[in-house]
This record gives C-alpha cells, structure tokens and sequence, in this order.
C-alpha cells in the first residue's frame, strides 16, 4: 500500500517537473521566455530567418551571463500564420510560466492582445502594426522599429520630397498614387488608411486598391488594373515572395509606376526574386540589413556563424537584425526591472520598457522610448532604395518634426 502511495506520488511528481521543464529550486534563476514563430505558414519566406536569428540571439544573451546572471530559457513554436494556433500556442506557454513572449505576426498579436494585457505578460511582436501602440488598449504590446503606420507615411514622403520633383509632369498635375496588399491579411492592411491619409494630405490623387495574395505568383490581372489609373507610385504591404512576383509583372506589362514597400517585402532577397524589376525600388527598413558595419551587427554575424554554421551566409537576412531589435529591448527592459528589484511580467514592463529614453540598440535602429503614455518606439523611419546593385539611404523622415501637432494629437493607435 506504502509502495503504491509512494509510486504514485513520484509520477506526480514527475509530471509537475516536466510541464514546468524541471524549473523549481535546482534551476530557480533560470526565466522562461516563450516565442510564437512562423517557420511553414504564409509569411514563412521571411519568418524563418527572424526565427534563426532570434535563437541565436537569446543564446547570445546567455553567453554574455543572461539577465545580471540568470539565464534565459528560451522555448518557442511554429504556429503556420494561424490565429487559432497561435491562441493554443499562448496558452502553453503561459502555462509554462513565460514572463514574456517573443510573437510574430500582426492577425495574431491583434487577437490576443486584449488576453496577454489581461495577463499582463509583456508581447514583444515581429507585428509593428500601430494598433499596438497605444498603451490605454494595449499596454503589454511593444516592438523595437518603427510602427508600420510610420513606415508607410515615410515612404510616400520620401518618395515626395526626392523623386515627384524630378519627374516631367511635376508641377504640372498632381502625383496619382496605389495600393496593392492582400485585403483579408491584418499585416497587410494595418498602415493602409495612415498611408492614403498622408497622400491626400500630401496632395496626391488616391486610386483603387489591388488585392494581391500573400501566396501570388501571378499578379497581371491586378497590373492591368492599375494600368487603368496609370499610377506614379504604388505602396506594396504584402511580404517579399508576392512582392516580387508583382514587381516582375509590373515590370514585364509595363506599368512605369515607382514603387514603395513595407519593410516585409523589402529585404536582400527582393533583388535575387525580381531581378531587373527590383531596380529603383524604395522600402522602409527598421534597422540595417545584415551584415551592415552599425553598432552591435558584429554580434549578430558573429553569433550566426556560430550556432548556426551550416546555413550559408549570404543567405542570411535583415530579418535575423529585426529579432536581434526585439530581444534585446527585452533583455535590457529584463535588466532594468531586476535591477529595480521587481522582475516580473509587470515590472519588465513598468520598470523595465516604460523607462526606455531614445535608448541605443545599434544595428542601424532609431533610439527607442516608451512611455506610459505613448509606445510608438520611434518618430520615423530611415527610408532606402535598391539601386546599382546595393541599397543605398534615401532619407530618414523624422514625422514628429515635421507635423508635430498631427503626431502628438492624431496619429497614436493608427
């Protein structure tokens, strides 16, 4: 009978260890950190290098004695883009004890927003959708770039401010402008109304939109529409895959539109998919691409060449340099809230993020500053063109300088 009692209770026990990954008393400065990943789903073509890099990056942080000693457990899963998966995702990993989550895309971080501010555990997204930025709906919510609303607004001006006076009809009427996204997709139309909102105010005339599949390969119907408005310039929300694809067809049907893209679909295998379409191409990037001599960058090389030796690397991507951003704003926001004594889901948040002040990550990024009030991580977005063979800067636009009261008073949260 004692020998049943004592089996049993050694199987309980066994159980508890397992589902909290053997983290009692032997391991008591370890802290679980928890990752939602898309490495086979829609945006797979640039979630797999962000996934690469972000373990990479945590065992980086390791290496360096983790948070004032205590070590990261970094556990993550791949979700497929899929809402419902992500939700069952969450709630492991809030069962496992996570005090943050390193998230992915924008459908699902929008979904669950209200639950994790709820729990109150800190969501550190791949998504820079601006509905994530004001902190009275969503607190919890934080990435390091530039929020996709910024970015979209940047990439028209710069386009404004640099191209449109160069071109034969300026003055003369004003510049017709496009959107092409896939309609259904949360990322893909989070920065579409800030976009259409700065063209209008920018005096531009605002066509129909085109709805272009995450998954296009075949994109003439939608370049044949366009053809119709004859655009000057065409914003493109969608990731690199279906971006290229567009760009070939606009390309070989002769549309003559520029065009400017969301930082998804801008990165360095926009060129290799699009060949001779891809010239001239503007998009927003939230830090540099990878391998780019900034600050950090050579920690980042480094550490791919490290643990992950077999992957080739002139195939790496400017998505492993935007997992980097992300953690390691949470492993300062980790070190500030252990510092201040309090390294909790809330005080990561409250002692850790909120007390940021245009802090310095390097790797090209804006400084970022969260307040209690405000967590839009930067005022602009350094916007660069693929040109000659190599990206080259076209103007970082600083949107607080240049419409102060719009950015204080109208755009936070959209």
């Amino acid at each position: 009978m004692k020998k049943g009692i004592l089996i049993r209770l050694f199987i309980a026990s066994l159980a508890v260890a397992l589902v909290l990954g053997f983290s009692g008393l032997a391991v008591s400065k370890q802290l679980r950190v928890g990752g939602i990943m898309d490495t086979t789903g829609a945006t797979s073509d640039v979630g797999k290098d962000y996934a690469i890099g972000m373990s990479e990056a945590f065992k980086y942080i390791n290496s360096q004695g983790g948070v004032n000693g205590k070590k990261i457990k970094y556990t993550w899963f791949d979700y497929g883009y899929r809402i419902p998966e992500a939700i069952t995702k969450y709630k492991l990993l809030k069962r496992l004890g996570v005090i943050a989550i390193m998230g992915w895309g924008t459908g699902d971080t929008e979904a669950l927003s209200p639950t994790v501010n709820k729990d109150k555990i800190p969501y550190i997204s791949a998504s820079y959708s601006a509905h994530l930025t004001d902190p009275k709906k969503t607190r919890f919510n934080v990435f390091f770039a530039s929020d996709y609303s910024t970015n979209a607004r940047a990439c028209i001006t710069a386009w404004f401010d640099k191209v449109w006076p160069k071109h034969p009809d300026y003055g003369k009427r004003k510049p017709r402008f496009a959107c092409a996204y896939m309609f259904a997709s949360p990322y893909c139309s989070a920065p579409i109304k800030a976009i259409k909102d700065q063209a209008k105010m920018l005096g531009f005339e605002v066509g129909p939109d085109q709805d272009v599949s995450l998954f296009a390969l075949d994109t003439k119907s939608q370049i044949m529409a366009l053809k119709k408005f004859q655009p000057d310039l065409c914003w493109h929300g969608n990731t690199t895959m279906s971006v290229s694809a567009t760009l070939r067809d606009a390309y070989s049907l002769g549309l003559g539109a520029d065009w400017i893209i969301n930082n998804w679909g801008f990165d360095e295998n926009l060129p290799r998919l699009a060949g001779e379409a891809a010239e001239g191409v503007m998009g927003a990037t939230p830090c540099a691409f990878y391998g780019q001599p900034y600050k950090n960058m050579d920690k980042v090389v480094e550490s791919a060449k490290k643990y992950n030796p077999g992957v080739p690397q002139n195939k790496r991507l400017i998505r492993t340099v935007q997992a980097w951003g992300d953690a390691l704003i949470l492993w300062e926001a980790m070190k500030r809230a252990d510092k201040a004594g309090d390294l909790t889901r809330e005080g990561i948040m409250y002692k850790g993020f909120e007390t940021f002040r245009n802090y310095d990550i390097g790797l090209g990024a804006s400084p970022i500053t969260y307040t209690p009030n405000d967590h839009r991580p930067a005022t602009g977005c350094l916007v660069q063109m693929w040109k000659d063979g190599k990206f080259q800067e076209v103007e970082r636009v600083d949107l607080k300088a240049r419409w102060p009261e719009k950015w204080e008073k109208e755009w936070l949260g959209w």
